[in-house]
């Protein structure tokens, strides 16, 4: 069972949306095969829940929406072993065919996180 996450929270223009797509789909490959064990990115688009809510916490301005992502792992230890192994391999991708990124690195927010209650498939606690 996981019991550390990285979560990341990223406001993004709308018009860069398939641009983050390939990214995502790349860095998802990327960190599968390194050991993570899933890989979600999300493309916020339902801003009507109650209290401040995403789209006020991210400032988004018009035109503009978020993406809620999040990499699992079996453990801290785990995600650093996985991240290592990543960032040499972006590294090394970045020399041969440098990136360009679809979001502003200022508003990019992220965490890493200690797992405290989850399901299995079945939905027990």
């Amino acid at each position: 069972m996981a019991s550390y996450v990285d979560g990341f929270i990223i406001p993004i223009k709308k018009r860069n949306l398939k641009s983050y797509k390939q990214m995502a789909a790349m860095g998802c490959k990327l960190w599968l095969k390194h050991g993570a064990l899933s890989f979600f990115e999300c493309i916020m688009d339902d801003f009507s829940q109650h209290g401040m809510g995403f789209k006020k916490m991210c400032s988004l301005k018009s035109g503009e929406t978020a993406v809620f992502a999040f990499i699992v792992y079996k453990s801290k230890a785990h995600r650093n072993q996985v991240n290592r192994k990543v960032m040499k391999e972006m590294e090394a991708l970045e020399k041969s065919a440098p990136m360009k990124m679809p979001f502003d690195m200022k508003r990019f927010a992220m965490a890493g996180c200690q797992v405290i209650v989850s399901s299995n498939k079945k939905g027990k606690i």
